[in-house]
């Protein structure tokens, strides 16, 4: 029973980053305004002051054209007063580093064309070593070459950062809102499609063509085609990433369509349609608002595409229609029983839990395959963003957003698999009468479960699988207010119930007839009105009634 905590346990330990970020400000001489540049140090080697004002500023010495392996680079004089900046490569951080201060530098900066990692050493280097050594990205020495004269100044810091950041606020609200509303609406637009059918309305006949039943065979064919495309995104990003982008667009212009549109046919115009055509998809006569509506999501969906990469607003873009498609998505995907539910969110946290904490192990940076297909590889040559997630910049105002941390990230799959969950529960509450307990119930153990993976997140200072803590949080709450309500054997299979009284509805104002002879031997049919109470309901096989009730029924219905 242990075997799993220790291979979670494990693998955070792993995960542990001995290295900090923190930031060089880079200035010319006699001008206070400079700029600030990500750094990522080892505080074994020296501590950096936490304030900048405190940092003292030392004049760079350009060496990037060595890597500062062996003494014969060491220029003549050494380093007095100064931080050199070497390359990195053939040889090891210690070497380059003991060798800068023998030579007098006060600092070190060493500039990678790969992954920023932690300059590491042993014990005994680290209590040799008192100067501060910090690798920097060899972008960011580009920048610094073009903006910086050759007299440059630096001063390396490491400001604290909050724990917690505003923006956690807004994903907050914008998760749980997207959650409780697609919930509600796809409950409430079930238990209309079962009034509909009941009018025999051709609409809703077409509505329920709209509606995915999910089967267990989908939902197992579902997991492996995830972890199928987790792992060639990994290894082939920047291929893929393209096609993903382009199916984000035609999926969230389908769903801002099918949110927008309950909103656009209660307007009082443009209802008139398109002439006669044999156009495809023209050839119905849609109305001119509806393609109105079609033509301002597509733009919508373009406009994001080409200004993507907007970090100062694309995100909001990005969030509305990662919001609309995640409506869309639980309005239409339904699961049909609380068996299939359990099935789909255990399978994905142990999905969610494989692929952030044991891949780590396993990949050659020590990465997780999950962070780095969401927050896209370090070493990607087209730098695309996947847009599968709600994301919000960074509120504090810290430099550390500098750091390849500029936004926080929440996947459409940690509001998506939860989401079914309390959408079957307001369904099971619509089907049952039950004053919608299971659907509030559901909703606030979401809301509760992604505090959770916010606190784990700042205490942990890695990414975190959501579902570790949305997956229990929902199903333990659901099924507590099943067994609490002892209807549990109707919550696991979908088939609720309501009272008898509820099925045949008493008169109180009839008054009971003159009871006559000899049963009654032609059945009495079915009032519309108790077809209407009883749709969607289980079918109960009919009873037999004694010949004196079967005779009073048959008087009253006389």
């Amino acid at each position: 029973m242990r075997v799993p905590e220790t291979l979670i346990w494990a693998a955070i330990l792993v995960q542990k980053v001995v290295g900090e970020y923190g930031m060089a400000h880079f200035s010319d001489k006699g001008k206070s305004k400079g700029k600030d540049y990500c750094i990522f140090f080892n505080s074994q080697w020296a501590r950096l002051p936490q304030d900048l004002n405190k940092a003292s500023r030392l004049q760079i010495y350009d060496l990037t054209t060595s890597v500062l392996c062996s003494p014969s680079e060491v220029p003549e004089g050494g380093f007095p007063n100064r931080i050199p900046m070497v390359m990195r490569g053939n040889c090891t951080f210690y070497e380059k580093v003991r060798l800068a201060q023998i030579n007098g530098a006060k600092g070190l900066l060493i500039v990678s064309k790969d992954r920023l990692t932690p300059p590491a050493g042993n014990k005994t280097q680290y209590e040799e070593i008192d100067i501060p050594v910090a690798l920097l990205s060899y972008s960011d020495m580009l920048d610094i070459s073009k903006t910086f004269g050759k007299g440059r100044l630096v001063a390396m810091y490491a400001p604290n950062e909050p724990v917690l950041d505003y923006n956690m606020v807004i994903i907050f609200l914008m998760a749980v809102g997207t959650v409780a509303i697609g919930g509600y609406w796809a409950g409430s637009r079930d238990s209309k499609k079962r009034y509909m059918k009941h009018k025999r309305d051709d609409g809703a006949e077409k509505q329920d063509e709209e509606t995915v039943d999910v089967t267990p065979i989908m939902i197992c064919v579902f997991v492996v085609m995830c972890c199928s495309m987790l792992v060639l995104l990994y290894f082939f990003y920047d291929r893929l990433a393209i096609w993903v982008i382009a199916i984000f667009c035609v999926a969230s212009s389908v769903g801002l369509y099918s949110c927008l549109w309950p909103f656009v046919r209660r307007l009082p115009f443009c209802k008139c349609r398109i002439p006669e055509n044999n156009l495809p998809y023209l050839h119905k006569r849609p109305q001119i608002r509806m393609l109105l509506l079609s033509a301002f999501c597509i733009g919508v969906s373009i406009t994001w595409m080409v200004f993507r990469n907007e970090d100062q607003w694309a995100w909001a873009l990005q969030d509305a229609l990662g919001i609309a498609f995640c409506l869309y998505m639980l309005k239409t995907v339904r699961l049909p029983t609380f068996k299939a539910c359990t099935l789909l969110l255990t399978v994905l946290f142990v999905y969610d839990v494989f692929f952030v904490f044991i891949t780590p192990l396993f990949t050659k940076s020590g990465e997780s395959i999950m962070v780095e297909v969401a927050a896209g590889p370090s070493d990607s040559s087209t730098h695309e963003k996947l847009p599968m997630v709600l994301k919000v910049p960074r509120l504090n105002f810290s430099p550390l957003a500098l750091c390849d941390r500029p936004f926080s990230l929440l996947g459409f799959g940690d509001i998506l698999v939860p989401g079914l969950l309390v959408a079957y529960c307001h369904r099971f509450d619509i089907l049952t009468q039950s004053s919608r307990i299971y659907f509030v119930a559901c909703t606030i153990a979401y809301g509760i479960g992604l505090l959770i993976t916010f606190v784990a997140l700042a205490l942990m200072q890695m990414g975190q699988p959501a579902l570790l803590y949305l997956v229990p949080c929902t199903l333990l709450t659901s099924l507590t207010v099943a067994l609490w309500r002892r209807e549990l054997p109707q919550f696991w299979t979908g088939s609720g119930f309501v009272p008898a009284i509820a099925l045949a509805p008493i008169n109180c104002t009839q008054t009971a007839a003159p009871q006559t002879e000899g049963p009654s031997t032609k059945p009495e049919p079915q009032t519309s009105e108790a077809t209407t109470q009883s749709e969607g309901l289980p079918q109960h096989p009919p009873q037999e009634m004694p010949p004196a009730e079967r005779d009073e029924d048959k008087d009253k219905s006389n």
